[in-house]
């Protein structure tokens, strides 16, 4: 299955209608995860009313799984450039699965401070969840077999595919 971009569009302003609606007090920050998180986050921001602060994580250091798949070859450095202390936070993900990369994401976003809350959206989940954490705001919700992931193409434009994994990814 595929999404191109006017598929992927609809699944984005559904979340930003959502996250418009319950946005709270003070008003949230957007914290995309590098790299496909970031993109949807940016998609997000440019459908909302208002554009909401926007940063970025790169969680590769804070992987549980850092020594078994190695350091990816692009790591960038996070960019909050707001306060994190009392803030109203939504991180922002390409894909959920089983939950590790949104931990580190919340190890990481603690380094930088206590934040009043965070709130989770994502484009898509996919199940195999190995840790308790769920989206507050999901685009699209899938039942796959453990042998296939979805995978975000972007960052201009958006585009998805569900494709099979080898043993080894």
């Amino acid at each position: 299955m595929r999404w191109n971009q006017a598929q992927i569009d609809s699944l984005l302003d559904g979340m930003a209608e959502a996250l418009a609606l319950d946005s709270g007090e003070p008003p949230p920050s957007l914290v995309g995860i590098q790299s496909g998180g970031a993109w949807v986050a940016e998609a997000l921001n440019q459908r909302l009313p208002t554009p909401l602060p926007l940063g970025r994580l790169d969680v590769s250091f804070y992987r549980d799984d850092f020594d078994t798949r190695g350091l990816k070859r692009s790591v960038k450095p996070s960019d909050l450039p707001f306060d994190v202390d009392g803030a109203n936070l939504v991180l922002v993900d390409d894909v959920l699965m089983t939950g590790r990369t949104i931990r580190a994401a919340m190890n990481e976003l603690f380094d930088f401070g206590r934040p009043a809350s965070i709130r989770l959206a994502v484009l898509f989940d996919i199940g195999h969840r190995q840790l308790p954490i769920r989206a507050d705001i999901c685009g699209e919700t899938l039942a796959l077999p453990p042998h296939q992931r979805v995978e975000l193409a972007g960052p201009a434009p958006l585009t998805a595919e569900i494709r099979d994994i080898r043993p080894e990814e």
